[in-house]
């Protein structure tokens, strides 16, 4: 893929920046289906991973549960214990893998099981790279996968936000979801207002716990990222975005005291309106998502994922495509 060239202020010559990360988001039947899938993007250019779990793995059903009958392996992957993870990465060096993981109130429990595979590999554990969603908050406010009460689930999203400080520190460990608040019914504004609000309310218990040192904290706030959805409120979704880095700087600047520029960055991914694209007629969603795409450009750095198909399932192969601007804030 081609990649912008910057000059290079030691000798003039001109630097190539790196290129955009490409996954696709998916995930179905079984761990090993899932594991020839990946492979096969894998070798044809693919640049990460974006994994999808099943219902009963995001609540915390085994598949042979009666209350997970008829939904294993339907929206995602089923992985239940170790022998799963080990099958799904099978063939795939964890250390070269920049791996994003849709996963909430179960978060921390594949997350373990993703590092004890990378153990297995080798793999030192500050050398991974990827994202887990972990926002156990925004499943009461939209989607409603939560296993425990909000805070109990609070303190498991700090406590993953602690480890990985220490043990993997290049790790996204909350990825803040706003997308499925505007799913839900949710203005721009609010999803923005609901957004920030869970954000300070994850660096808060983080804060108040007292086991980050003040020197610290810092990195913390530099390692939340966000997810965004861009509907067709064209000219309110560009000031939408915009606004976001804005106040996310502000809220880090003054609550925070974080005085790094790049700790302050607002990192986020941006998704298209997927409740706005139609299961008829499909092909007119590339119209939609062209506008939706193009208040994610017109705003400042994002990366953005869209695929055509989702109003029936799962991004297909033909209309999936994970497209990522790789400025510094999306690292």
């Amino acid at each position: 893929m081609a990649r912008r060239k910057r000059s290079s202020p030691r000798s003039g010559l001109a630097e190539r920046d790196r290129p955009w990360l490409i996954r696709t988001y998916s995930g179905h039947s079984t761990a090993s289906k899932s594991n020839e899938l990946y492979r096969k993007n894998l070798a044809k250019g693919q640049t990460g991973l974006s994994i999808a779990f099943d219902l009963p793995t995001q609540t915390g059903y085994d598949p042979d549960h009666e209350l997970a009958r008829g939904e294993v392996g339907k929206v995602g992957v089923p992985v239940s214990h170790l022998g799963d993870m080990r099958t799904l990465f099978d063939g795939i060096p964890l250390g070269q893998m920049n791996t994003s993981m849709t996963i909430n109130a179960t978060a921390a429990w594949l997350l373990a099981l993703y590092v004890a595979v990378a153990d297995e590999q080798g793999t030192p554990r500050a050398k991974l790279t990827g994202t887990i969603q972990n926002d156990i908050i925004k499943e009461y406010l939209s989607r409603g996968t939560y296993v425990f009460p909000p805070a109990p689930s609070l303190r498991l999203t700090k406590d993953t936000i602690l480890f990985t400080l220490h043990d993997m520190p290049k790790w996204n460990p909350t990825n803040v979801c706003s997308y499925h608040l505007q799913e839900a019914g949710a203005t721009p504004v609010q999803e923005l207002a609901f957004a920030l609000a869970t954000a300070r309310a994850i660096l808060d218990a983080v804060k108040s716990s007292g086991e980050v040192a003040a020197a610290d904290f810092g990195a913390v706030v530099g390692r939340i990222s966000f997810f965004v959805n861009a509907g067709l409120r064209f000219v309110t979704e560009i000031c939408k975005m915009r606004a976001f880095t804005e106040l996310w700087d502000e809220i880090a600047t003054t609550r925070y005291g974080v005085t790094d520029p790049k700790h302050r960055l607002f990192r986020y991914g941006v998704q298209v309106n997927s409740l706005g694209l139609t299961e008829p007629q499909p092909e007119n969603n590339v119209a939609r998502i062209l506008i939706e795409m193009l208040a994610v450009t017109l705003s400042k750095n994002a990366r953005a994922r869209t695929a055509s198909s989702t109003a029936i399932a799962l991004a297909s192969a033909k209309a999936s495509s994970c497209i990522g601007v790789a400025p510094a804030s999306c690292r």
